[in-house]
């Protein structure tokens, strides 16, 4: 078959569909299909994506082993923000100081802005693997600035506290909400509390969701 450009509006009144051919039966397996009511069906996997992806400072991404991944998907007029993450590798110290490299800047999860992520309603946390050998409790800010440096005070910058956890993240413990909305163009932190402790994280995966809207 070949390759067809239309101009103006393509109409089917029995739906279309995206097939692929057998080429030893001739057999068409259907892979997505738009029915005559609107209704979508896709077989296998499928991809969304917005205009741009949010970008994990070089103070994460420096270590192999902390995997970051952003997913922003845009349904109806409702973002939603998700970003898996896994510390391993990456060092905590004192409480209140950045989480990262050690003693490497641009230690964050990526900055929020209403471009790529709409205007943020709320969001939470869940810990999906027990943090160990680095600080148990972490908690989640923003700052105005990407360039926080592992083993720094947050307080050093101008930041914003969304989640203070107040408990060691387990497994097993519920997700937690953000108290504080983040606000717009703030890039994402996360930092040590409790007892801070001074260590490299072998294990710790976590989600972050974010919930936002077309204003």
């Amino acid at each position: 078959m070949a390759n067809t450009t239309f101009q103006g509006t393509v109409r089917a009144e029995s739906g279309l569909k995206v097939s692929t051919k057998s080429s030893t039966t001739g057999a068409y397996t259907d892979y997505f299909t738009v029915g005559s009511s609107g209704a979508l069906t896709a077989k296998g996997a499928t991809g969304l994506a917005t205009t741009a992806l949010m970008t994990v400072g070089t103070g994460i991404s420096a270590v192999t082993a902390a995997i970051v991944k952003h997913s922003v998907v845009l349904i109806g007029n409702i973002y939603e923000t998700t970003i898996a993450l896994d510390l391993t590798g990456l060092s905590s110290s004192a409480a209140a100081d950045i989480i990262g490299k050690e003693a490497t800047a641009n230690c964050h999860y990526g900055q929020i802005t209403a471009a790529v992520n709409g205007t943020i309603l709320s969001g939470y946390m869940q810990c999906l693997e027990t943090p160990t050998t680095g600080e148990p409790d972490i908690d989640v800010y923003t700052a105005t600035v990407a360039t926080g440096t592992e083993d720094a005070a947050i307080t050093s910058l101008t930041e914003t506290a969304v989640l203070n956890t107040g408990a060691d993240w387990t497994s097993i413990l519920a997700p937690k909400g953000f108290t504080t909305v983040p606000p717009a163009n703030g890039y994402l932190y996360l930092v040590g509390s409790g007892g801070g402790t001074d260590g490299t994280y072998d294990a710790g995966k976590f989600i972050l969701k974010m919930y936002g809207y077309s204003a």
